[in-house]
């Protein structure tokens, strides 16, 4: 522990493509929304929309029932190691922190479903049959941001002002500021995330699962 109470190490993770092998707007985008709603994801990229209004668009337009939208959940295949993995690098001294710009509806069900208990700062929102996932901004965290909701860099900050030694994994364009923040060998990336850092030249460790991430964490638990 720091002097603050704050852990020496702390990994801040992303979850969608990250904990998971597939992301929830993703698998909302291709299966529970109408064909006549726009690709807001395209609108995202060409810097029309914000992150968090692309991803609250595609939520807003699912028409279907709780119970449809939870069995969506098992396709996004949550890490089945995830339980050992967490309790593995706690062991070894490691907070977590999952800090994503999707919504903490379906995150925290997903973890709950794993018996897993992990710090969570996300976008607060609610299910409606007839209205969707209504994602909000959550505009009274330390770590909102405007753009994304969480400021994942904002995060990584935190813990690195309070002297610990932070680690990072993603999967994601939004992620790259804050996996630049950490040291390369404790930066993970994999999809969209890598190729970004690959196009840069930035170093970082691959991962197929997030407990591969876990495993070498764990692995490196003396150092300093």
């Amino acid at each position: 522990m720091t002097a603050h109470g704050i852990p020496g190490k702390v990994l801040v993770s992303d979850f969608d493509g990250t904990m998971t092998r597939h992301d929830f707007y993703a698998l909302v985008a291709q299966s529970l929304v109408p064909s006549t709603v726009p690709d807001y994801w395209t609108e995202y990229r060409a810097g029309r929309l914000t992150h968090f209004e692309a991803l609250r668009g595609y939520f807003a337009a699912i028409r279907t029932d709780e119970e449809h939208l939870l069995r969506l959940l098992d396709a996004m295949q949550i890490d089945p190691q995830l339980a050992a993995a967490a309790a593995e690098l706690r062991h070894a001294g490691w907070r977590i922190v999952v800090a994503s710009a999707g919504c903490a509806w379906y995150i925290e069900r997903l973890l709950a479903r794993q018996g897993v208990e992990l710090e969570v700062h996300s976008n607060p929102g609610g299910f409606d049959p007839g209205r969707g996932l209504l994602m909000e901004l959550p505009v009274h965290s330390p770590f909102f941001s405007p753009t994304h909701g969480v400021d994942k860099a904002a995060v990584v900050r935190h813990f690195q002002a309070n002297h610990a030694q932070v680690a990072f994994a993603g999967d994601g364009f939004p992620d790259e500021e804050a996996a630049c923040l950490v040291p390369g060998d404790l930066r993970f990336a994999r999809g969209d995330l890598a190729t970004v850092l690959s196009r840069s030249g930035t170093p970082f460790r691959t991962f197929e699962r997030w407990s591969d991430v876990a495993s070498h964490l764990a692995a490196r638990r003396t150092a300093p």
